[in-house]
């Protein structure tokens, strides 16, 4: 049984990744990616904390390989990801999850990604630790609403439930 349950949870977030990866290709904002960040907050809703990391991780590398991306499209991803899953556990609130999105991607990823940059991408060091906050925030803070919004919608047309009653059976 709890086999099952994992492969359900495996191939939900391999789709998620997959979403992400397809939208965030397509719809694209200079030094944004909030489609990202709303995937991250459904995944943290629907698989938790641990399988949202996979999701987001996927998505990063995929970002990194296929689309030419920086080391930012993984480092960016996965924290927010884990703390947004890790704040919905907990307390079982989607604005929470977005909160944890929002805190780990805007503030935590932004910060550790930094020395990423300046060591293998050639970042000038002068810059400060906190550079890539402002493009950041703003794309966590649009991605996780969205994500809040889309949770909402399933929730008002009884389907939220049911899809996360589908992945525990």
């Amino acid at each position: 049984m709890n086999k099952k349950r994992n492969v359900k949870k495996l191939v939900f977030s391999a789709m998620l990744a997959c979403l992400s990866y397809v939208v965030s290709s397509f719809v694209y904002f200079p030094r944004m990616a909030p489609f990202q960040h709303m995937f991250n907050v459904i995944a943290a809703v629907f698989v938790g904390p641990y399988w949202g990391f996979v999701s987001a991780g996927l998505t990063g590398l995929m970002r990194m390989i296929l689309g030419g991306r920086t080391i930012q499209a993984f480092v960016g991803a996965v924290v927010g990801a884990f703390l947004s899953g890790i704040l919905y556990r907990v307390t079982k609130n989607k604005l929470a999850a977005a909160a944890g999105e929002i805190f780990g991607t805007g503030i935590l990823s932004a910060i550790m990604v930094y020395p990423l940059m300046v060591k293998f991408y050639g970042l000038a060091p002068e810059l400060p630790f906190w550079t890539f906050i402002p493009s950041y925030v703003p794309s966590s803070v649009v991605g996780a609403c969205l994500g809040v919004a889309l949770m909402k919608l399933l929730e008002k047309a009884g389907l939220l439930a049911r899809m996360k009653q589908m992945l525990e059976e």
